[in-house]
């Protein structure tokens, strides 16, 4: 089983992938949803960061991330367990011992200072960020001047869970906005054209997850959005 399929349907198992009526932070009426906040148990959430390495580690393997990468970044405040079990999961499976950093909200004037928790960043530091879905990519245009602007770092790429592939502010989508705005590749574990491959006609658990109903919704969605 390829980590995207088992990604798909452990998405579904947790609740974090649902099929039905719901409306996006952009205010489209969607025919699903994706919340990765509902992976919120230790084991579920060490999951996750596997999938997120094991994603990294693939992109690394088909020469698309170099190796050596030094941080994993993750913007508050649903990217600091992403970072965290992801960091974790690269140490553990791969041998990738990169450190993990995040950014406070509001900056600390105390003690040591500053707004990024964890590893010091440093000149020539290769940092990948981890978040999860992309809609505006608000979290990343955010995150970009704080991480930049600590050190002369490179920015390695940005690894998300779903590339929902729907378009942005104009006729390109919002992760290929994010590439051509701010140069970053980005790198999804699955898409939504995955999904809809993989769940089409597909039963977990004894029960089909993607009925025709839905997947015509969805089709009818990507059509119009994506």
């Amino acid at each position: 089983m390829s980590y995207q399929l088992d990604f798909i349907e452990t998405m579904v198992r947790a609740g974090v992938l649902k099929f039905g009526n719901f409306v996006t932070k952009s205010g489209r009426q969607s025919p699903y949803f994706i919340n990765t906040g509902e992976f919120k148990t230790g084991a579920q959430i060490g999951k996750l960061g596997e999938f997120y390495a094991a994603c990294i580690a693939d992109k690394i393997e088909k020469g698309e991330l170099a190796k050596d990468i030094d941080v994993i970044f993750g913007p508050a405040y649903k990217g600091i367990p992403l970072a965290v079990s992801t960091a974790i999961a690269l140490a553990r499976d791969y041998g990738i011992n990169a450190g993990y950093c995040f950014n406070r909200k509001e900056t600390k004037d105390h003690g040591e200072g500053g707004n990024l928790v964890g590893a010091k960043l440093k000149d020539g530091d290769k940092v990948i960020v981890i978040d999860d879905v992309i809609t505006a990519g608000t979290a990343i245009r955010e995150a970009i001047p704080i991480i930049t602007g600590t050190a002369n770092v490179e920015i390695a790429g940005l690894v998300i869970s779903v590339d929902r592939m729907e378009r942005g502010q104009g006729a390109v989508s919002a992760v290929e906005e994010v590439r051509r705005d701010l140069g970053i590749k980005v790198f999804p574990i699955v898409t939504v054209q995955d999904i809809l491959s993989e769940l089409d006609g597909r039963e977990i658990d004894g029960a089909l997850i993607l009925t025709a109903e839905c997947k015509a919704s969805l089709i009818q969605y990507m059509a119009k959005y994506c």
